[in-house]
């Protein structure tokens, strides 16, 4: 039976005392035993950056980055684009603590939309999974693909021109924003970095991104 991989956990925001590195470093001061980690970032945000000096941290002592657990998206889009395993975690809240108004407009799935799927919702979407060609997805927000985008997005459906399309591999059948169509490149995408598809001076343009999470519709 394979061992169990080290977990490692970093503190939430709210209890920030050091950086993720220098976190782990302190975690590391016993001489672990080689093998493979699971890294439990819990609300962090963790950078491309980040995340490979950690790699690279737990390399030094014999430790494979694994997976990547967290309930802060952009922490999970750079791992994916290093290639790590991730599970998104919700945020746990103190009692009587209420959802901000931007949390509860944003609607995360879990799952691949297929062939003749469709996913409408209200307010922004993040869809954890792919987007196969000849499958929908479609918000009166943004649209956010933590994967690869191969079919159909819609963003701003009701006239928002402000709304935006991100994801992993922004290679779509078609794009929408707003009344705004285009057809997307053919081209491989940059690697290491997440894609958006924008309205500017009323046609569709895509450019690397930067993601802001959670968004906002």
């Amino acid at each position: 039976m394979a061992p169990q991989p080290l977990v490692l956990q970093l503190a939430t925001r709210a209890n920030i005392q050091a950086t993720a590195l220098d976190e782990l470093r302190c975690a590391l001061g016993a001489k672990p035993t080689p093998g493979g980690a699971v890294l439990q970032a819990a609300d962090r945000s963790l950078t491309l950056p980040e995340l490979r000096a950690i790699q690279q941290l737990l390399a030094a002592e014999g430790l494979e980055l694994l997976q990547v657990e967290g309930a802060e998206p952009s922490s999970l889009v750079a791992a994916a684009a290093l290639g790590l395993s991730t599970h998104f975690t919700r945020a746990s809240g103190g009692a009587g603590e209420a959802p901000s108004p931007t949390n509860a407009a944003l609607t995360i799935h879990q799952g691949t939309l297929r062939s003749g799927d469709h996913l409408q919702v209200q307010g922004s979407v993040l869809l954890l999974g792919d987007v196969n060609p000849g499958a929908r997805i479609s918000a009166i927000g943004d649209v956010r693909v933590w994967g690869r985008l191969r079919g159909i997005a819609h963003a701003g459906c009701q006239g928002n021109e402000q709304a935006r399309i991100v994801a992993l591999q922004l290679r779509p059948l078609q794009l929408r924003i707003a009344g705004s169509v285009a057809r997307g490149p053919e081209d491989l995408p940059p690697a290491g970095f997440c894609e958006e598809a924008v309205l500017l001076d009323g046609a569709i343009t895509i450019r690397p991104a930067e993601p802001l999470w959670p968004a906002s519709p």
